[in-house]
């Protein structure tokens, strides 16, 4: 892992996929539910499912044994501290948004915001699951990693529904965010081999596609073992996938987004509500697929053009950048001895 560089181009076209499948499954559930049909979009947001999230969370973990060693102290500052402080923040711009939306008062926002400190909030489950499997994996780095994986597959397997989202989602998806930290390795030097090796990658990744969507649309796709196998194999074609569209001139706005994920995913759900009323409203466009389009375009595009307006004025930043005073102050530095008080003589 020390000779992979802090930036890899292609795990940010990765993240910047996975960024836009989860703004559009978003966006087409969001519409069909207001518009009572489903458009051709909701095809391509069933295809996605076994793996949108799978892939997200095996990404998240890349890079994690170059910090997993550190001290507790900045590991958490890096690792607790900085999602707490996007999550309450972002949580509570979404819960004064909706409440003032749907005029829930002071005393109903209270309840929304104090209730989601337990049970996450809509798509910010992502945010708050987040360190607790950075905590989680740094607990069991002595333990072995071939049986905490098999706890997760099987976690994964049993798929547990108990309600809570903290629970379910930890089961669904340990066991991916613990294979990108354990395989890491692996991982990039599948990517190596596709860049080497494009035919085959395009080969295996179109094999993949009429797998995935053969067992999608059976219905199968939900089922014991299959629901694993396809969240891994969909997280290995979308490396491959990024892989090999990396550095492809006209596709470098998704390697912006990939680079800027956390920007999109704590912002795009505001832009996406408000097109999305806009559009159904004003009734210019009818088609329930390409209204999802734009109302996905805007879900990924309004928040990075936000960033890099904040960012060109040096003003508001702390919506995406946390500040100094959100760190955990540093270890104190220890008290220096005198020679003579280290050997057991008096101190004057």
């Amino acid at each position: 892992m020390s000779q992979i560089p802090q930036r890899v181009e292609w795990v940010d076209y990765a993240k910047g996929f996975c960024i836009v499948l989860v703004v559009m499954m978003h966006s087409t559930y969001g519409v069909e539910a207001a518009m009572g049909e489903q458009g051709w979009t909701h095809v391509l947001a069933a295809f996605a499912r076994p793996f949108r999230m799978p892939d997200f969370f095996l990404i998240s973990g890349l890079f994690l044994a170059r910090v997993i060693d550190r001290d507790w102290r900045s590991y958490l500052d890096k690792k607790l501290v900085h999602f707490a402080y996007f999550y309450l923040l972002w949580l509570a711009i979404q819960t004064l948004v909706k409440g003032l939306w749907f005029g829930y008062g002071a005393a109903g926002m209270s309840e929304m915001f104090l209730f989601s400190l337990i049970q996450p909030f809509g798509s910010m489950w992502f945010i708050y699951l987040l360190p607790i499997f950075f905590i989680f994996t740094k607990m069991m780095r002595n333990v072995s990693p071939i049986l905490v994986f098999l706890l997760g597959a099987e976690l994964e397997i049993l798929d547990v529904a108990t309600g809570w989202v903290l629970i379910d989602e930890f089961c669904g998806r340990l066991v991916y965010f613990f294979a990108g930290y354990w395989l890491a390795t692996h991982i990039f030097a599948l990517a190596a081999w596709v860049r080497a090796h494009k035919l085959a990658g395009l080969a295996g990744l179109i094999a993949w596609a009429v797998v995935n969507g053969g067992l999608v649309y059976a219905g199968w796709s939900d089922l014991p073992f299959i629901s694993l196998g396809l969240g891994f194999a969909g997280a290995v074609a979308v490396v491959t996938l990024a892989a090999l569209i990396t550095g492809i001139g006209w596709l470098s706005l998704l390697r912006h987004a990939g680079q800027n994920s956390i920007v999109v995913y704590l912002a795009f759900f505001l832009p996406m509500a408000a097109s999305r009323v806009f559009l159904i409203k004003t009734g210019f466009i009818t088609d329930v697929g390409l209204i999802t389009v734009i109302v996905t375009a805007m879900g990924v595009a309004a928040p990075l053009v936000l960033h890099a307006v904040l960012k060109r004025l040096d003003k508001g930043m702390f919506l995406f950048v946390r500040p100094n005073w959100a760190h955990l102050p540093p270890a104190p530095k220890p008290v220096a001895v005198p020679e003579l008080a280290r050997q057991g003589a008096p101190v004057e």
